[in-house]
């Protein structure tokens, strides 16, 4: 007779040994206080007991498992999942792991009938699921191929005859390809020697060898019955005792008599050609090996030429600081400050011409007026061209609505100003100028565009012209015309690179001695432009918090989250910092307010910057999110379409920018409440 005390024991021993998982949660925030030995292993054998499962299992959180636990607390009903998808990382350098899962959620209750718990039981069915998704894969492969495939393709099976065992064959599958090929229509149900009774023997003997030997085999046959020469491959099905094979054919009827006319016509001929054929491409490959490593040593002797400079630059700044500050003589620090600044901003800006040429920059598109855009820019054109040049804006009326990163945008213009600027040495006229343009097939062609509306925005200038040798590289990397020093060649390889990005194009229009012309052409915008997108020109002092607003900062780059948090902190804003991706996520799931997430886009921890903020919109559903990145991460950022009220700053960024952005999202997401 078992005691109690036995059974306790035999019960624990079953939990502990037991193949399925299992843990006991208790209370309303599902605090672990069992698990045994296969649940511990499922989730990495982490340090789980007497903490929540939203402590303990974050991911759990994120994947939503937390709020079915939830529901099954509050209603009291159990919860059965099979094949549950379950994204986990054993630790924190392992590589993120995708399980399937068959579990119940059980409530428990205390004898008064009140909820206690909850019991968690299951399996690990991965095996099991991959194996299904594998088979359910082959099927729809298999399915969509023999359905796709333009070759004949059949199956067929033997059986025994009045000649003998395995002595005729009888179609059991075949695709529609097979009659466009063999010539004969409905073959499924046809037997072989009903359907060709003089031609029986030969096919039965080349694939009566293939199903006896199981060895495929590759043959060309005339089908006389129709008059096609095929080209065939027959493979056994296995197993044997199924009976059956697989063909694959081709007619190649036409092929075959023009190669027997052409080996009748001159037997060396195609050697001839064979011969001359391949001494053509390699010549033709050289060439583009050679033209390729005259591309990547332009690029790499640029890029060298400017970084080598902008360092020397700062590196020379920084040295001479700590040599004055040693010697007690911080008054001449200024100019050494401001000189390293001025090459960090060229080097930023040189990073962001090259990722505009390759099409790789961070683009924040917004509904943009250009005429507005223009007007608010001519000041700083003016100045920028000197009063040598005269500008002149010629502005479309209704001029369609584009979506186009304003800034990036303006970049371009300014860039196109001063190349119109240096290429009147002598003063001349400048001329910029926006219009409505339809865009019809013939014309979209040349340009490198689909047919559709289109804004243009265009700058003219009076100046030496370019010939068709120049104009040919212009928007070529590093491609320059000015001396040594005076120009990196990538101011119109990124707008080239901007315009593209944008999904319209660049084009340069110029004749010798008579001046040049170059257009950007923008996709219309089927909608209306925001106020506040034409403010963003506007530089003010940083804005202080209003009242002590709390940002959520995470950023794997210590000295990036120290200064940006700083930043923050001395214009009044409480800042909670996090270096990774399940720290962020263990803060957004408590109660502390906050007003702002700022996250950078690569983080490690087996979260990006992206599934952080989708994690916090489900408990903050009105959250504002600035991203943080040095490129375009375009998987990560869903290939640049973000949900309402996620934005994008690319780093390097100037902190009162930043300061003001950081308001700017407060002050939006505020007014949603």
């Amino acid at each position: 007779m078992h005691t109690d005390a036995n059974i306790a024991a035999i019960l624990t021993q079953m939990f502990e040994q037991a193949p399925t998982f299992m843990a006991l949660l208790r209370g309303p925030d599902h605090r672990f206080d069992l698990a045994n030995p296969s649940y511990l292993r499922l989730v990495g054998n982490r340090d789980i007991i007497g903490r929540t499962v939203a402590e303990a299992l974050p991911e759990a959180a994120a994947q939503g498992f937390v709020k079915i636990l939830d529901d099954v607390y509050r209603t009291g009903k159990a919860y059965t999942a099979t094949g549950a998808r379950f994204a986990m990382q054993s630790s924190p350098d392992s590589p993120v792991e995708e399980r399937y899962l068959d579990f119940v959620y059980q409530p428990l209750r205390g004898s008064d009938g009140s909820m206690t718990g909850i019991f968690v039981e299951g399996a690990d069915v991965s095996d099991r699921y991959s194996a299904e998704q594998s088979q359910r894969d082959s099927e729809a492969l298999y399915k969509g191929l023999f359905d796709a495939i333009d070759e004949g393709f059949c199956i067929i099976e033997f059986f025994d005859g009045p000649h003998g065992p395995d002595s005729d064959y009888i179609h059991v599958q075949a695709n529609e390809a097979y009659a466009r090929h063999a010539g004969i229509p409905n073959v499924v149900g046809q037997k072989l020697r009903e359907m060709v009774p003089d031609e029986a023997d030969a096919w039965v003997a080349r694939y009566g060898a293939v199903l006896r030997t199981g060895e495929p085999i590759r043959f060309q046959q005339e089908l006389v019955a129709t008059g096609r020469f095929l080209e065939l491959a027959a493979v056994r099905i296995e197993p044997p005792n199924r009976k059956q094979v697989a063909v694959l054919f081709q007619d190649i009827t036409a092929r075959r008599q023009a190669e027997i006319a052409l080996a009748e016509l001159n037997a060396t001929l195609e050697q001839q050609v064979q011969e001359r054929t391949d001494a053509l491409m390699a010549t033709e490959e050289a060439l583009r090996q050679s033209q390729k490593m005259e591309a990547v040593g332009q690029l790499t002797g640029g890029l060298a030429h400017d970084f080598n400079n902008i360092l020397a630059g700062i590196t020379g700044s920084l040295e001479m600081i700590s040599a004055r500050l040693a010697q007690g003589r911080t008054g001449e620090l200024d100019r050494y400050i401001t000189g390293a600044l001025g090459a960090a901003r060229r080097a930023a800006n040189l990073t962001q011409r090259l990722l505009a040429f390759s099409r790789r920059q961070t683009l924040d598109p917004k509904p943009t007026n250009i005429n507005i855009l223009v007007s608010g820019m001519l000041d700083l054109v003016s100045r920028s061209v000197g009063p040598g040049i005269e500008v002149e804006t010629v502005y479309a009326a209704g001029l369609w609505t584009t979506n186009v990163d304003a800034g990036q945008l303006e970049n371009a213009l300014l860039n196109l100003c001063i190349n119109a600027r240096d290429a009147m040495p002598d003063g001349g006229k400048l001329t910029i100028e926006t219009s409505n343009r339809w865009i019809d097939e013939h014309a979209a062609r040349p340009r490198g565009l689909e047919p559709g509306q289109y804004i243009s925005l265009c700058v003219s200038d009076t100046g030496t012209g370019m010939p068709p040798e120049i104009m040919a590289r212009a928007f070529d990397p590093f491609f320059t015309t000015k001396p040594i020093g005076q120009g990196t060649g990538l101011g119109l390889s990124m707008v080239y690179g901007f315009a593209g990005q944008s999904g319209g194009a660049a084009r340069i229009y110029s004749e010798t001695g008579k001046g040049t012309m170059i257009c950007i052409y923008l996709p219309r915008y089927q909608g209306e432009v925001s106020d506040d997108m034409q403010n963003h020109t506007d530089h003010h002092e940083p804005p202080r918090a209003e009242g002590g607003e709390t940002v959520l900062l995470v950023d794997d780059e210590p000295l990036i989250r120290m200064l940006a948090a700083e930043q923050l902190e001395e214009l009044g804003y409480t800042v909670i910092e996090a270096g990774d991706g399940p720290s962020a996520l263990k803060i957004l799931n408590s109660q502390r307010p906050i007003s702002l997430l700022i996250t950078d886009v690569g983080l490690p921890g087996g979260m990006n910057g992206r599934q952080v903020a989708d994690a916090a919109r489900v408990s903050r559903p009105g959250m504002e999110v600035l991203f943080v990145t040095g490129y375009a991460e375009n998987a990560v950022l869903s290939h640049g379409h973000l949900d309402a009220g996620m934005h994008v700053i690319t780093k390097p960024f100037q902190m009162d920018v930043f300061a003001r952005r950081v308001k700017e999202l407060i002050a939006k997401g505020s007014n949603k409440d």
